[in-house]
């Protein structure tokens, strides 16, 4: 298998003097192409600084972040977002949805950012079948359920084709239906497509579907037993 995410040694400290807390205590993790591994932890226990860091939208205290055997910190800002762009799918907690655009639009403006090499018609249309939004392709994201953003943000970030994806809590507003379709769909993913995907949680419904769990416990990642 080869090594999509490498992450070596990460600290990651926020604020000052009395303020200031150690959220990653030397951390090591690494992420294979083939594999989907889940991260759990409560709310506040760093995941998302985990998830943001190993994406390179945030940079560690100190350690090294490898993106396909390429150090993070040794590429210019245009070639990190060169790397963002190619390499890795984003599915945040906010959505990030454009308002003004309808969700078809949301796919098109992939196309205009990310010429190539998104996914095909066909295997676009069984995603958006998968996870049953093919008939909201009209709507504008302010008439959309909380569950229904989720999955077009999902489906979004798979549109880019990209050979990572990192999921921070995507099934936070499914219920347990949909919860199985979208486990299904990243184990698929990465087995048959052999991408590396790392979903962020407390969602203990998602354990299942993972090859590897980790918890994040006191800064630090500690593989659990299946």
């Amino acid at each position: 298998m080869t090594t999509s995410i490498k992450l070596t040694n990460i600290n990651k400290y926020f604020g000052q003097g009395i303020a200031k807390v150690h959220v990653l205590k030397d951390l090591n993790f690494s992420a294979q192409a083939g594999e989907l591994i889940l991260i759990l932890g409560p709310s506040g226990s760093g995941k998302s600084t985990f998830l943001t860091i190993a994406g390179g939208l945030q940079t560690p205290t100190s350690g090294q972040v490898a993106i396909e055997e390429q150090e993070i910190a040794n590429l210019k800002g245009k070639q990190r977002e060169q790397l963002r762009l190619n390499k890795i799918g984003f599915i945040l907690q906010a959505y990030n949805l454009v308002p003004y655009l309808t969700v078809a639009q949301q796919f098109s403006l992939v196309d205009k950012v990310k010429k190539t090499p998104n996914i095909d018609a066909q295997a676009f249309q069984n995603i958006l079948v998968q996870l049953d939004i093919q008939n909201l392709l009209h709507m504008y994201p302010d008439h959309l359920s909380g569950g229904q953003k989720q999955r077009v943000a999902i489906a979004r970030a798979l549109y880019a084709n990209p050979e990572i994806i990192l999921a921070d809590e995507p099934t936070a507003a499914l219920d347990s239906q949909r919860v199985t379709e979208v486990g299904n769909l990243l184990a698929d993913l990465a087995h048959q497509q052999n991408k590396a995907i790392i979903v962020v949680t407390h969602d203990i419904r998602v354990e299942k579907f993972a090859d590897k769990i980790y918890e994040l416990q006191d800064g630090m990642l500690v593989e659990k037993q299946k």
